[in-house]
């Protein structure tokens, strides 16, 4: 399918190990670079998500890389914040306690960082709607770009 292929401004999860990870905005003539070698984004764009690529010789090796979509997990992990964010595993807890579903409607007082928002959006998708206040601007504000770079928007 066309969506699963890489495409610039596209958001990439890059693997290295389990404890190397980064997520990160391919764009086209930039690289990413990394104690292992440096990933060409011009030699991601058109691969599939899932692929595997190799850095750029360091020490006269490349190094693997994983090519993969992110999911609303890892955003919400690396997304840049101010506010103390709930987590993945205590958003699931709040989805268990309070019946949250595919097509809900949520209200929910203070966004944050938009942590939360997001989660939830990825959740009550594809009819549900989250409704987020917040009486900080800054919050806001910043609660609406990382629910677009979730791909969460309406």
């Amino acid at each position: 399918m066309k969506d699963d292929l890489i495409k610039p401004n596209d958001l990439i999860y890059l693997i290295l190990d389990a404890r190397r990870k980064w997520l990160v905005k391919v764009e086209e003539g930039r690289e990413f670079q990394t104690h292992k070698g440096t990933v060409k984004f011009d030699d991601v764009i058109g691969k599939p998500f899932g692929s595997v690529i190799f850095s750029q010789p360091y020490e006269s090796q490349g190094y693997k890389f994983y090519l993969l979509k992110p999911l609303p997990s890892d955003y919400v992990i690396y997304m840049s914040r101010k506010t103390q964010i709930i987590y993945p595993e205590d958003a699931g807890l709040i989805l268990i306690y309070t019946g949250i579903s595919p097509g809900s409607v949520v209200i929910e007082a203070g966004c944050g960082s938009g942590a939360l928002t997001c989660i939830l959006g990825n959740y009550v998708r594809p009819n549900g709607h989250i409704f987020s206040y917040d009486i900080r601007k800054q919050s806001l504000k910043k609660a609406k770009n990382n629910v677009l770079k979730a791909g969460l928007s309406e």
